[in-house]
């Protein structure tokens, strides 16, 4: 897989990505290679939300030629170099009017930033610093050729039907230029964990994938699929800064006691050193908008170094020197884990729907108050059979009611003998 990987890899760099244009579909085409992805369309002026739909920017050149005639900030060497969705610009201006459309990093004077603007109609160009304090004084050529039209925005979905209708959603988006770790590792971790849930037999659960453009790709496929996910999704996660060296990191859902929160950590701890994180809306990617108000959906992030952690985020040091493949290996792995995993839950539905079952006629309450052992065993009795709604996992009912999920492994046996619960998924 790791060849596989970098080939994938290696095609997708050079393109030149945004939310909406020919870069974005000519990456998703790639990927279709090796998941059937189909398009959703939204068309350029379409509310969404309380969003609406952009254009569609493609940038066919765009660079500075100095007063001595050396051509700087060249896109066709780093597509990072334009300011992603400028709009189209030629002219000549002076040194210290061109300032104004130039961006750096001042505190890593060796990196390109990388930059956008979406909503707000301007040009400019992004350079190192060092690049940027050596610029001589005088007359520039600025050109900036690129096209702002009315298309579409478009989302690729790729649906794997298990025997259950609850579904399990896994999703990243593809929208930045040259970025290794923050862009291309989380489609091709995606892509590549479709192949594997695609080669499962009898999978118990349904399973669908989608790759979009961050935030307003996703606020797109809410206003199309919002009301399906959330009647069916029963976990998911967005795929996102999975290839770095980093140890994992796990930011929860919303909903803390979701089984997208249970499943994920339960299996990193077989990984070794990892973290957890808990929901935060001001920062993050596509999970603030599945977890936001009217939805909450029980969707969390599996990465690696989060974004914002790593020096190299959104700069041109997020390379493929950066990036390891035997750790996006690891990554795909570690999601088919988790898949795994969920696969083999155990979920239990109590029998008695109304009121608490009489457990003493049943042989299954103490008779004697004092002997503590068995008054733990009732509790944990009890927490189970509360809890055990057809919706909760055992992982789920032993993290809410604090009791050993071995113990309720054991009650779950003479639970379902003395027919108080009946098994749904397991």
């Amino acid at each position: 897989m790791i060849k596989e990987l970098e080939v994938y890899f290696d095609r997708l760099w050079p393109i030149c990505r945004s939310i909406a244009g020919p870069g974005f579909r000519e990456s998703l085409d790639i990927l279709s290679e090796i998941a059937p992805f189909k398009r959703l369309r939204f068309a350029s002026g379409k509310e969404v939300l309380d969003w609406t739909v952009p254009p569609e920017w493609r940038a066919n050149k765009a660079y500075l030629i100095d007063p001595h005639g050396k051509k700087r900030a060249d896109f066709s060497k780093n597509n990072l170099h334009l300011l992603n969705f400028s709009e189209p610009f030629q002219g000549t201006m002076p040194l210290k009017e061109l300032k104004k459309h130039l961006y750096t990093l001042p505190s890593q004077p060796k990196a390109i930033p990388y930059l956008t603007s979406y909503y707000k109609r301007r040009w400019g160009f992004c350079l190192t610093h060092e690049e940027y304090l050596k610029l001589p004084e005088g007359q520039y050529t600025v050109v900036v050729d690129t096209e702002i039209k009315k298309g579409f925005l478009e989302i690729g979905e790729a649906v794997l039907p298990g025997r259950s209708k609850q579904e399990i959603l896994f999703s990243s988006y593809l929208c930045h230029p040259s970025l290794a770790n923050n862009e291309l590792s989380g489609p091709l971790a995606l892509t590549f964990l479709y192949q594997k849930v695609a080669a499962m037999k009898n999978r118990n659960f349904t399973y669908r994938f989608a790759i979009m453009p961050e935030t307003i790709g996703a606020i797109c496929y809410l206003s199309l699929r919002g009301e399906h996910l959330k009647k069916w999704v029963t976990a998911g996660y967005t795929m996102t800064c999975v290839a770095d060296p980093g140890h994992f990191t796990y930011k929860r859902s919303r909903q803390e006691n979701s089984l997208a929160n249970v499943t994920a950590e339960t299996v990193l701890k077989k990984f070794g050193k990892h973290e957890a994180l808990d929901f935060d809306p001001s920062a993050g990617s596509d999970e603030r908008q599945y977890c936001s108000p009217g939805f909450n959906l029980p969707i969390g992030s599996l990465m690696r170094t989060p974004y914002g952690r790593y020096k190299e985020y959104h700069t041109s040091l997020d390379n493929k020197e950066f990036i390891s493949f035997k750790a996006l290996q690891q990554s795909v792995e570690v999601y088919h884990a988790i898949v795994r995993r969920l696969e083999t839950r155990e979920i239990w539905k109590n029998t008695i729907f109304c009121g608490e079952p009489q457990l003493g006629k049943r042989g299954l309450y103490p008779t004697l108050g004092s002997q503590k052992a068995r008054n733990h065993r009732a509790a944990a009795m009890l927490w189970f059979l509360n809890l055990a709604d057809g919706t909760r996992d055992l992982e789920q009912i032993a993290q809410t009611s604090g009791q050993p999920l071995s113990v309720l492994k054991a009650l779950s046996r003479d639970l379902e003998k003395a027919g108080l619960i009946q098994k749904i998924v397991g």
